[in-house]
């Protein structure tokens, strides 16, 4: 057997006598060598039945010999593999790979069953063998780049970069082309005849595809064919254009948005949703969409879309529409102009970390809701809420926020706005604590000082004023306050926490309000009224200061008995009880100027707040003392567990909190004492809440119901007399195949899919209301809420209890049907007016590059049934169907 090194010097020798070869290598090596050859740079290594081969040239190396032919050309490294055998012909010049064959050159990969290689040409050829079912195994993949073609035959020339290729299926973008035979040109370009485009990942029988004769495919611009015509399942339809243009790149494209078309049987023939898309820039785009009626009802939907990454991103829509509902002489006629703005930004929090902007605005009239909006959330919404904001800050300290506001409710149509809304606030400082504190720290170095600043101007009225004069003449109120609270925790006997603090409130307004009595007869339609207060609202700046002093104590007490055999091993009892003192000064004296007073007709004198419903209230009217306590319960058992192999037990929680309340006010000359308040909640099993509360009064009442000094012990022997109760009790059910199977392993590794491309998912990315999520085979969501009240007034010594009874049920699931298809439901029931919720019923069916959707309302203000059939990619988006009848048709 021949050493290494006479393999080299005649490898050597053959490469010096064939002078068309310059600083190039070709062998043939028998499949048993496990060898490695180098040799001038160029290196080659064969083990087992692997043989791997790499080719490389020495460009600086010129041959001084006249050649007849040309120099080959390959000026890169060649990369080549074959897991049965490498035949190399050195006189022609040709390589021949077999078995999974795999060429690497510059950013070009080739695989197929056989490839062969021409130096001569510098053309290489690949293409597969057909095994004995008749079935072609390892056909050609040619990848460039980004771009991968799968075909019966491929020849490509290194040189040129040009090529043919025959039989082809390639992915381009969101969508996949086909070909009998393509032709690629140098500049990546590709000519494809008797081809077809399609977002199906099916090769060789799609379920639909766009078949035309010539094409013209522009890498990363577009492709266009010559005239084309749809084929569904194999059948050509009657969908034919003289020509096709579909894009293929991931940047947006201007174009027009194909609108949906159907029919109203209250606003009649209808175009919605069309118009046109322009794609400013990289940063920002417009939709310019709109419905049309036949009956005279339209709308325009402009959105303006923005994002700049790492910095902000946000949305701004304008819509506006005219409603006519009915015909113009029937008596159900109406007609209303409605409008919606809405507005979201978002900061990304690395931009700014010391300041940001956010922006969530949404205002909308209550018709427009009616009749524009079909995202049912929004239509069971009652009340609105927008927010414009910028938030700062400095050396971690001080907080400044500026902020817009609006809410509204379109059940009532109050609307309030506040413009603007400012707040400043210190963070908690310590004032008395040591810079550089030594031995124990002092009791008076937990003073604390907090401070905050609101001030904002706010406008109450109705959505039909919003926009006019009065609005900001007569319903506006603005005002400012400060407030600092200053205090100071001591610590007492280790188990007792003493905690003392003062509050200091400044409000300031821009007017206040005199009151006068006015005996003069005041006719009102067919009220007549002797004397009334009349209000004089006077402008200038007001400054109300007041201050209020507290102090409390308290701890815990911590109760266990312990048992020793049966189930129950422990039951632990947390008893939190509290007293405080709180004082508050007579700022409704002359002396302070905050109230005023009048002589009514009767002859009495009358006091009131010259800030009553003020922005910021006004300063307590009476002196007060009160002696507060509370007293809070938690209970919990400890009972025998099985499963628990630690400590054998498990907490039980009975009841979560009981509180009891209640004051004395030292200051007040006769019904000192408060209402008693009692409220307590708990879980009785895993998913029912109990909420309990209630108000007892310790006085008794006259015939007409008002307390009198008397307590109920002395005339009616007792110590409380129950005037309100609530129970509120919640149960919700959540039930899914996860809770009847056993938890998997996280690191347990999902199973690879043999489906190379995966256009199911193009489609499932849109809205949340759309998204499809088949990783959940079904569930079922099941809510119960029941609310018992009773208030009990006293009229002429007779109890007279008022009881009410709130029930509601809310049902709301999902179920794959089969692996395609997905049904999903919701309803409710009202039990206490005996009236279903608005309920709604929907199936999905999953057709592999399709999708169908069937809603249905069936009944209600919002009846109505929405039918769709189409593709899933975006690309596509325009190819669908739709029918629907519209919730309009019932008004």
């Amino acid at each position: 057997m021949l050493k290494l090194s006479t393999w080299f010097w005649l490898f050597l020798l053959i490469a010096l006598y064939v002078n068309d070869v310059s600083a190039k290598t070709f062998c043939v090596w028998p499949q048993a060598v496990s060898d490695t050859l180098v040799s001038g740079g160029d290196s080659l290594a064969v083990s087992g039945s692997l043989l791997i081969d790499s080719i490389r040239v020495d460009s600086a190396r010129v041959d001084t010999v006249k050649k007849k032919k040309p120099l080959t050309t390959i000026d890169a490294k060649v990369d080549r593999t074959a897991t049965d055998s490498i035949v190399q012909d050195i006189m022609s010049k040709q390589v021949h790979l077999y078995g999974d064959a795999e060429i690497k050159y510059e950013d070009i990969d080739l695989k197929a069953a056989i490839i062969d290689v021409d130096f001569n040409k510098n053309v290489v050829t690949a293409y597969g063998v057909v095994d004995s079912a008749g079935k072609q195994q390892g056909r050609p993949v040619f990848s460039q780049g980004d771009q991968t073609f799968k075909a019966d035959t491929i020849k490509y020339n290194f040189t040129t970069g040009k090529g043919y290729i025959y039989s082809v299926f390639t992915e381009d973008q969101q969508g996949f082309l086909a070909g009998s035979r393509v032709k690629k040109l140098s500049d990546n370009s590709i000519n494809i005849l008797h081809g077809s485009y399609t977002t199906c990942n099916v090769e060789r029988h799609p379920h639909f595809q766009f078949k035309f004769k010539k094409a013209r495919v522009i890498p990363g611009n577009k492709i266009v064919t010559g005239p084309v015509y749809m084929e569904i399942e194999g059948v050509p339809t009657p969908l034919a254009l003289p020509f096709g243009i579909f894009p293929n790149n991931d940047k947006h494209k201007s174009g027009i948005v194909i609108p949906t078309y159907g029919e109203s049987a209250v606003l009649g023939f209808y175009l919605m949703g069309g118009g046109y898309y322009w794609s400013i820039n990289d940063y920002m785009d417009l939709k310019m969409v709109g419905d049309i009626y036949s009956r005279g009802s339209w709308a325009l939907k402009p959105t303006f879309r923005y994002k700049k990454r790492y910095k902000y991103s946000g949305s701004f829509s304008v819509q506006y529409a005219v409603n006519i509902i009915s015909d113009k002489y029937s008596p159900d006629y109406q007609k209303s102009k409605d409008f919606r703005i809405r507005w979201t930004h978002t900061q990304d929090p690395k931009a700014r970390p010391k300041s940001r902007f956010n922006a969530n605005v949404n205002i909308v009239t209550s018709n427009f809701i009616k009749y524009n909006v079909d995202n049912v959330n929004d239509y069971l919404k009652n009340e609105f809420q927008s927010s414009v904001s910028y938030q700062t800050s400095w050396a971690g300290k001080y907080y400044l926020t500026a902020n817009a506001s609006h809410r509204q409710n379109t059940k009532t149509h109050v609307v309030q706005i506040t413009l603007p809304e400012l707040t400043f606030n210190v963070n908690r400082f310590y004032p008395l604590r040591r810079k550089k504190p030594v031995g124990k720290k002092r009791f008076y170095e937990d003073l604390s000082i907090t401070y905050s600043m609101n001030t904002k101007n706010i406008i109450n009225t109705v959505d039909s004023l919003v926009f006019t004069e009065n609005a900001y003449k007569n319903d506006m109120q603005n005002g400012m306050v400060h407030k600092m609270p200053i205090s100071l925790p001591i610590k007492l006997f280790k188990y007792f926490t003493w905690s003392s603090s003062m509050n200091i409130t400044d409000r300031m307004y821009a007017q206040h309000v005199d009151q006068y009595w006015v005996n003069d007869t005041l006719i009102s339609g067919n009220d007549t009224t002797v004397g009334y207060v009349l209000q004089d609202t006077v402008a200038g700046f007001n400054n109300t200061f007041d201050f209020s002093l507290s102090s409390s104590i308290s701890t815990k007490a911590y109760g266990m008995v312990l048992f020793k055999k049966g189930p129950l091993r422990a039951i632990r009892h947390v008893f939190t009880p509290s007293v405080s003192f709180s004082y508050v000064p007579d700022f409704g004296s002359s002396k302070w100027g905050y109230y005023g007073s009048y002589i009514n007709g009767d002859g009495d004198e009358v006091s009131y707040s010259k800030y009553k419903g003020f922005l910021f209230g006004t300063p307590p009217g009476q002196k007060s003392g009160r002696v507060g306590f509370n007293f809070g319960n938690n209970l919990e058992i400890k009972v025998r567990n099985r499963k628990d192999t630690i400590t054998g037990t498990k907490k039980v929680m009975l009841i979560k909190s009981f509180n009891i309340s209640g004051s004395y006010d030292l200051a007040k000359d006769s019904l000192n004492m408060s209402y008693l308040s009692m409220n307590g909640r708990t879980t009785l099993w895993k998913n029912i809440d109990l909420k309990y509360s209630s108000l007892w009064d310790p006085y008794v009442v006259d015939s007409a119901g008002r307390q009198i000094n008397t307590f109920e012990w002395t005339q009616n022997r007792r110590l409380f007399r129950r005037t309100n109760t609530t129970w509120a009790l919640s149960f919700n059910l959540k039930l899914s195949d996860k809770d009847f199977k056993k938890k998997k392993k996280e690191d347990e590794k999902e199973k690879p899919s043999d489906n190379k491309y995966k256009t199911e998912d193009l489609g499932t990315q849109r809205s949340h209301e759309e998204y499809i999520d088949w990783n959940i085979p079904w569930s079922i969501n099941l809510s119960y809420k029941f609310n018992y009240s009773t208030r009990i007034a006293w009229l002429n010594y007779e109890k007279v209890p008022t009881n009410k009874i709130i029930q509601t049920v809310a049902l709301s699931g999902q179920a794959n049907i089969t692996p395609k298809w997905k049904v999903t439901f919701r309803t409710g029931w009202d039990i206490t007016t005996n009236k279903v919720s608005l309920t709604s019923f929907s199936i999905y069916r999953d057709l592999h590059c399709w999708e169908m959707r069937f809603n249905v309302i069936p009944f209600g203000s919002r009846k109505s049934w929405n039918f769709s059939i189409n593709v899933k990619a975006s690309v596509l988006q325009d190819l669908k169907y739709n029918k629907r009848k519209d919730f309009r048709d019932n008004f």
